[in-house]
Formats: structure tokens, C-alpha cells, sequence
């Protein structure tokens, strides 16, 4: 998963070459072949730490190290000398294994400045990784802030969902695997890694699942962890045939090549190929395939071969097309899809479900819109299909999830109550029973199994869980109407661009679709005058109009005007009539997106026409009822609008008495301990000994002992490496935003081996509490001041040295109110952790009562 760092090295590379290498593309080869080069480089200082051999840079090849070029005192005409020379030798090097000397091929340097290059290659030697999927990170990035991935539909899939779904599928050690649109081979090396896990011993269930935390977590892995010590060789021989992968795209090829031959393929088998318009390998099948295809089309649409059973020009329905016809009589896949997919009502995906449901569907797993973030916010499913069962069961499985682990905004950062575990058991359950001619029950709070006789029914095979869930619901006891018969509909315009004296002085609010998502909506970003109202299609709407954005990654918000307000064309404003209250019509829709996406068109993003939102059918209680609903979920926001600022505003605060002393951390900590180094070879043994103590989690304080395991070398001090009762840690470095983190360590603290990017110190004075002494370097100011000391270049990796770090000055007053510091402190954050709790059992109080007004199951009630 792209991580900050990652992103922001890429930029300031790209900021770096766009003097001297103007053309995006070309900015996207010197980035990758360079982080190639290093990369190989570090491959060749492993294999000597481990005792092997160097095998790139050897014999007159080795004068081209990427640690000899960038060593300090190399000037930068030498550096610019040594790094073109080797671009052009490299490909003649006997060592590199063909696919490495064919991604050098027509390597060059394209400009001749010493300051640039030096400037470029000192910000690509500060790119670290754990393994090699970073390299996909920071190419797929690359593609998608140039545009050239987004445009084309490929959002690179997260590493948690790609095991999530190998998980599911549980691919066996003699079945050929294939991802016919491979981007950087993802899916293949998870099932690779997938299968050295069931024949790793000690680590497998008797469902041969990992009984070691859920997907998320094990997105922290490192993917050679499992040994996989029970394949024989011809099993390992069978294995680098079975794993195939196509791609349309040559650098994605390099790059599957590249990562492949990493993991330890050494004739990896990806092939540049167009999926859907060659048919020179249509007779070939596999029994599992696991793909994520690109979403879009391009204008025109595909130009296909005649041997698809569904005739469409859209790629999505293709690929889709295309991995059912090619598995196995008993295949299995897992494939990642549009919206589109599930509900469009032209005929081509009409034809598709069809033939999905009678031949190959086994489950849909709805996945929340901004999985894909930070590429994109488009909302997915993943289709499971598996013959066997479409042959033996009468029924598909339906599962929802809300939360796969990780918040869902740009940043993605790693949450607790992830449901993919849930899922993956009931459904790896459920697919079992199924296989056998079962499959009519499924207990589960976020799944349900449908007859396929309902598709039919239907007619439009239609996929959405919605439809289906509310049909076994509790019917509502409120008729429903269609929103078209109470309420008037509407939709804006923009204003001509090229006529400034519109936009100028402006007083007429003017709303865009994505700030619709800020609910209650006072105030606009954009102003327009009266002319550009007269002049164009805005038009202004009333307050309490209800408005949902139609199209883009912002489809299905929905906000309640507080002020009049127009709005572009992507907005559509639902002004009801004197039957429907429109704050109840305002949270019917906010709290219930799916109800408006589910029968929207589009491929990679919804398209919600004025239409469509009309046909929707809501309850409709009496107005009195409406009123009192409104007033009982506005009650519950309240509340949680107020938890939310006590979040947001908290900050812990020490009130410094000028009379107390104040004193150097040298005088009051025992001397700074960095953690342990431990090489590859130990970390990847099993079993491993202690779990690693990742620096996020210091401020996190989410700690997963099974994230990576390590075998302590028998010369480290044991007490020393492990987290000691009463002791501070401290991150030394790390991240601009990571580096000084600090955490105490009490009670609960879990048994975690301490790396060696951490310190570990203790209190060596009687009349000094630690606690203390930790919420003070811990606080704003203190971190500030850490940072400030710091040392690193500008995106690089920071760290504060030992030296100036205990020179800093804190107060210390007497030792009584030190402990009385902490308690009112402790006290304060009890009470504010628990507004997080607050939120969380007022959101379900506002999910319980939508929930009974639509008739559906009572949400879990909150006391």
C-alpha cells in the first residue's frame, strides 16, 4: 500500500528531472530504471550479509555500484560519467539474467547536467523498502499522479485485498493460476506466497487458512515470511510454470518481470499480450484467476475478437467475459469490478450477469467506495465465481463490508474492526457446503445467500445485495412512494469559464458536486453575479432543498441546503412538497448512499441521472412521524458532532510554574539504548521468536505481535531488546512526522522486539516520574522541538541525534506534583477515549433507526 514517504520521495524526484526531462513518460523510465539499478545493488549487499555471492554487479561490472556511485567525495561529473557509461554497458552484462538486461536496453541518460543527476540519484538513494512491492508502489503512483493509470481504469489494488481474495479462492500447489491484466504481478505473488504458506509447517489450519490475524494485518508481512519447507522440488518446478500473467502494457511487464524474478522466479512467465483483441491464446484456461482489469474504455470503445460469448465494446464486461470462459471445468477466480458490473441495464451486462449466474457465480463481496484511495474513491465489488459451485447450489452468497481495516480517506491509515476475517471464514464455509449441493442458509450479520431463481425473476439479473437484502427483510409498515411524486427535480449549470466578469464579485453561491459531502451546506466555495445566473443553466434552489451529487467519485453524497443556493450540473436538488419533511428525506438518502449508486450507470465511476433518483421508492410515515425520526437521529449527531470535537480540539496541556527548575534530559534518563538489527535470514525464520515493534505503532498504540517475526542473533542481551516495565521509548529515526515519537511503557505493553530505529531508556532518578517526563515529550511543544534538531535531507528519512536530544531542557518540578500532572492527565484522556466509544454506539443508533423506517432488520440496538 502506498505509504507517505514513498509518495512524496516520487514527487520530489519528478520536481527534480522536470527541468531536464519535460515529458512525463520519460520522468516515469529514469525513476524506475534508477530505483532498478539500487535496487540490485542492495540485492548484492544482502547476499553478502547472508554469506552468498553478489550477482549483478560483479567482475567489471562491479566499478557500476549504486553504493560507489553515490559515495560521499564522488563528484558529480564523475557520477554523471559512471551512471550514463553503465546505462549503456549494463545490457551486455553477462550476470544479469535476460529480463534484467532487457530492461536496459534502451536505457540513456537524457540530459548532462552533474547537479541535476547528483540532486536526483542522492533523493533515489534514500528510497528504502522492506520488500519488493514497494517498487510496484512507487511505479503505479508514478502512473497515477501522470494520469496514465487513472485514464486507463488501473487503480492498483491493495495488498490486503489481494490477499483477502487468494485467501478466498485458496489456490493449491498443482492448479495453474492466472491474472490476464497483471499490472505488477500483485495477485500472483500473493497466491505464490499463498501456497508457500500451506506447506510451510506450523502455520496452517485445517482449512488451510493462516491462523495468524486477519488480511489487513498480514498486509505488514513480509511476502517470503513462509518458508514453504513441505514443497518438494518438482512441486516448486510445477509451481514457476503454473503462474502466469498477461498485460497490454510493456512497463508493466518490466515490472512484473522484475518483481517475479525478486520472489524468486527465475523464468518468470508474463507475456505482453492484449487480453481481448488476440485470440492466439484462447484456448488456454486455468483453474484459478485472479485479477483486478482496467474499468475504462477508450473512446470507441475495444475493438474485440468474435470468440466472446458476450458482444461488448466495454472493457470491464469483457475481461469479465473473458475469465469465465477461460477456468477450468471446476476453475475458480476472484475478480475486482465496477459498480457497472453488478447493476448497468444495458443489454451487454444484462447478457453478462446471465451467463454469470447460470454458470460460474458463486458470491459478490460489496467492498466500501475508497478502498482504491489514494488513486481513486470509485466504489467496487469483488465477483467470486467458481464452477463447482454453480453447478451444485441453487443459491449465491452475498457479504457486504464497511470496514476492511483501514480508514477509507486519502491516507488510509490502519484501523481496528476490520471484517474481512469474518468474511473469508463465512464465506470460505459457506462456498464449502455449497460445493456439496448446499449452500440455502447463510447465518451472518454482514451476508445472506439469494436463490438464483430471483435473478431471473428480476429479469436484469440485477447483483446489487441491496435489492435483494430488502426483499428478505421486514416488510416496513409505511407505503412507499417514488421520490419523483414528492418531490420536484432539478439540476444546475456552470457558468462560461472564459468570462471572468461572472465569477468576479459574485454574491450568488454557487455549489459544486463534491461539497455536497459536507452535509448540512451554509456556505459555498464559489460566488457568481446575477448575470451569470441569467446567462447560463444554474439556476438558484431553496433552503431545505436536498441535493445529491450525480456523477464522479463524489456520486451518491448528499447534503440539505441551509441557504439558497445554485449548483453545477453534476448536482441534483430534490425539493420536496408538503407531504414530506426535508430533513427526513435529507436522512433517509444520507445514511443510505447504496440506495441511490446501486442502480446507477458508469463504468469506473457512478453516473446517477435525475431519473434514476426520482424512480426511487422511500417510505413514507405520516409527516408527524417523519418529524420525530429527524428529531431523534439530529439528537444522536449532536452528540456525536460533539464526542468528535473533543477529539479533534484535545491536546494534554502542563501549566509551567516559572519557580521550577529546569533541567537536561541527561540528568534524568539512563543512557539512550538503541534497539537491535537483525538480518533478513532471521527475520524470515519460523518460528520466529518475537514480533517487531513497528515505530507507527509507538503513537498508534496499535500493536500487532505477529506483524513481522524475528530470530534474536544468541549475542543480544534479551532484557536490553525487549520493552522494560517503567522505560521510555523514543523513535530516533524515522518520518518527519514519526521521528521523536515516544511511548511509556506500562502493564499492558506487549512482549515486541525493539529495532534498532528505536531508543529504549529508564529513569535513573528516585524524585523523577517517568510518566511524567513522557507526557512532557510527548506534547506538541516538545515534539516541535525535536523536529526542529533534527537531521536529513528534505524528504529523506530524519533523525535526531543522541547528543543533542539529551540537551534538551524540561521543567521538573517536585516529584508529588510530577504524580499529580499524570493524574489529571490520565483522567482527562479516560474521559476523552471515551467519546470514541460515544461515536461509535450513536452511529449505530442512527443506522438502528434508518434502518426501521426502511423496514429492514433492526441494526443492533445501543442501550
Amino acid at each position: 500500500m502506498l505509504d507517505t514517504d514513498t509518495k512524496r520521495r516520487i514527487d520530489t524526484c519528478r520536481d527534480i528531472l522536470v527541468g531536464k526531462v519535460p515529458d512525463p513518460k520519460s520522468q516515469v523510465e529514469q525513476i524506475t530504471i534508477a530505483l532498478i539499478y539500487k535496487f540490485m545493488d542492495d540485492m548484492d549487499l544482502e547476499a553478502e550479509e547472508l554469506g552468498g555471492e553478489r550477482r549483478f554487479f560483479t567482475k567489471d561490472y562491479e566499478r557500476y555500484r549504486w553504493a560507489k556511485l553515490v559515495a560521499p567525495g564522488v563528484s558529480g561529473q564523475d557520477m554523471l560519467n559512471t551512471y550514463s557509461e553503465a546505462l549503456t554497458n549494463m545490457v551486455q552484462n553477462e550476470e544479469l539474467p535476460k529480463l534484467f538486461r532487457d530492461i536496459f536496453r534502451n536505457a540513456y541518460l537524457p540530459y548532462r547536467d552533474p547537479e541535476t543527476l547528483r540532486a536526483f540519484l542522492r533523493e533515489i538513494n534514500s528510497f528504502t523498502y522492506d520488500h519488493s512491492e514497494k517498487l510496484g508502489d512507487a511505479f503505479e503512483y508514478l502512473l497515477s499522479v501522470l494520469g496514465s493509470q487513472g485514464d486507463a481504469g488501473q487503480f492498483r489494488t491493495p495488498r490486503h485485498i489481494i490477499d483477502f481474495m487468494v485467501e478466498i479462492i485458496n489456490p493449491q500447489k498443482n492448479e495453474v493460476i492466472m491474472d490476464p491484466a497483471c499490472g505488477t504481478a500483485g495477485f500472483l505473488i500473493s497466491a505464490y506466497k499463498h501456497i508457500l504458506k500451506q506447506n510451510s509447517t506450523g502455520v496452517v489450519n485445517g482449512n488451510g487458512a493462516s491462523t495468524e490475524g486477519d488480511a489487513a494485518e498480514q498486509a505488514l508481512e513480509s511476502p517470503m515470511r513462509y518458508p514453504g519447507d513441505l514443497l518438494q522440488p518438482d512441486d516448486r518446478a510445477r509451481l514457476a510454470c503454473n503462474i502466469r500473467g498477461y498485460d497490454i502494457s510493456p512497463d508493466m511487464v518490466r515490472l512484473s518481470l522484475v518483481n517475479l524474478y525478486l520472489h524468486g522466479f527465475a523464468d518468470p512467465k508474463v507475456e505482453e499480450y492484449d487480453t481481448l483483441t488476440s485470440e492466439d491464446k484462447w484456448t488456454e484456461t486455468a483453474d484459478v484467476i485472479l485479477a483486478n482489469p482496467p474499468f475504462m474504455s477508450p473512446k470507441g470503445g475495444i475493438k474485440p475478437h468474435t470468440r466472446f460469448q458476450v458482444q461488448s465494446k466495454r472493457s470491464e464486461v469483457l475481461f469479465v467475459d473473458y475469465i469465465a470462459e477461460h477456468l477450468a471445468p471446476n476453475g475458480r477466480a476472484a475478480i475486482v469490478v465496477p459498480e457497472g458490473i453488478i447493476f448497468q441495464s444495458q443489454s451487454a451486462y444484462v447478457a453478462l450477469r446471465k451467463m454469470l449466474v447460470e454458470n460460474h457465480l458463486a458470491a459478490v463481496i460489496s467492498l466500501p467506495a475508497g478502498v482504491f484511495n489514494p488513486y481513486s474513491g470509485v466504489k467496487t465489488s469483488i465477483l467470486i465465481l467458481d464452477r463447482s459451485v454453480a453447478k451444485s447450489s441453487q443459491h449465491v452468497a452475498f457479504f457486504k463490508i464497511e470496514n476492511d481495516g483501514f480508514a477509507l480517506g486519502a491516507q488510509r491509515k490502519a484501523v481496528r474492526g476490520s471484517q474481512l476475517a469474518q468474511v473469508k471464514a463465512e464465506l470460505g464455509a459457506w462456498l464449502q457446503v455449497a460445493r456439496a449441493g448446499g449452500g440455502e442458509e447463510l447465518e451472518s450479520s454482514l451476508g445472506f445467500a439469494v436463490p438464483r431463481s430471483e435473478f431471473v425473476a428480476g429479469s436484469d439479473y440485477n447483483l446489487s445485495s441491496e435489492r435483494y437484502r430488502q426483499e428478505v427483510a421486514a416488510a416496513s409498515e409505511w407505503p412507499r412512494i417514488k421520490i419523483g411524486d414528492v418531490c420536484k427535480t432539478g439540476a444546475g449549470g456552470t457558468p462560461a469559464t472564459d468570462r471572468p466578469e461572472f465569477y468576479k464579485d459574485g454574491v450568488v453561491p454557487w455549489l459544486k458536486s463534491g461539497e455536497i459531502s459536507q452535509g448540512e451546506i451554509f456556505y459555498s466555495e464559489t460566488y457568481i453575479t446575477e448575470e451569470a445566473l441569467n446567462n447560463s443553466s444554474a439556476k438558484i434552489f431553496p433552503p431545505d432543498a436536498v441535493l445529491v451529487a450525480m456523477y464522479g467519485a463524489t456520486a451518491g453524497e448528499v447534503g440539505i441546503l441551509r441557504i439558497a443556493a445554485s449548483t453545477n450540473q453534476a448536482v441534483c436538488a430534490l425539493v420536496p412538497d408538503e407531504r414530506l419533511d426535508p430533513g427526513f428525506l435529507y436522512r433517509l438518502l444520507r445514511h443510505n448512499k447504496a440506495t441511490l449508486i446501486r442502480f446507477a450507470g458508469g463504468g469506473a465511476q457512478p453516473n446517477i441521472s435525475q431519473k434514476i433518483v426520482r424512480d426511487i421508492e422511500i417510505p413514507l410515515p405520516p409527516l408527524e412521524v417523519q418529524r420525530e425520526i429527524v428529531a431523534e437521529v439530529e439528537s444522536y449527531q449532536r452528540v456525536i458532532d460533539g464526542a468528535r470535537a473533543i477529539l479533534d480540539n484535545y491536546r494534554p496541556r502542563i501549566s509551567v510554574d516559572p519557580e521550577w527548575p529546569m533541567v537536561e534530559l541527561e540528568e534524568i534518563f539512563e543512557a539512550l539504548e538503541a534497539g537491535v538489527s537483525v538480518n533478513s535470514e532471521n527475520r524470515t525464520k519460523l518460528p520466529g521468536e518475537l514480533g517487531v515493534l513497528k515505530t507507527s505503532a509507538v503513537t498508534s498504540g496499535i500493536f500487532n505481535p505477529n506483524e513481522h517475526k524475528a530470530v534474536l542473533p544468541e549475542e543480544v542481551d534479551r532484557v536490553k531488546c525487549s520493552p522494560r516495565k517503567g522505560s521510555i521509548i523514543i523513535s530516533r529515526m524515522n518520518t518527519e512526522a514519526l521521528v521523536g515519537a515516544s511511548a511509556y511503557v506500562d502493564d499492558d505493553f506487549p512482549d515486541l522486539f525493539l529495532p534498532d530505529r528505536l531508543w529504549q531508556t529508564v529513569i535513573i532518578r528516585p524524585d523523577v516520574s517517568a510518566k511524567y517526563i513522557h507526557t512532557v515529550i510527548a506534547s506538541d511543544e516538545y515534539r516541535a522541538r525535536i523536529s526542529s534538531i533534527c537531521g536529513g535531507t528534505s524528504g529523506s528519512m530524519k533523525n535526531v541525534a543522541k547528543s543533542q536530544l539529551m540537551k534538551i531542557v524540561v521543567p521538573l518540578p517536585n516529584i508529588d506534583i510530577q504524580q499529580a500532572i499524570v493524574a489529571d492527565i490520565e483522567a482527562e484522556q479516560a474521559l476523552v477515549d471515551g467519546n470514541r466509544d460515544l461515536i461509535a454506539r450513536f452511529e449505530k443508533k442512527i443506522d438502528a433507526a434508518i434502518a426501521r423506517v426502511w423496514g429492514e432488520a433492526k441494526a443492533e440496538e445501543v442501550a
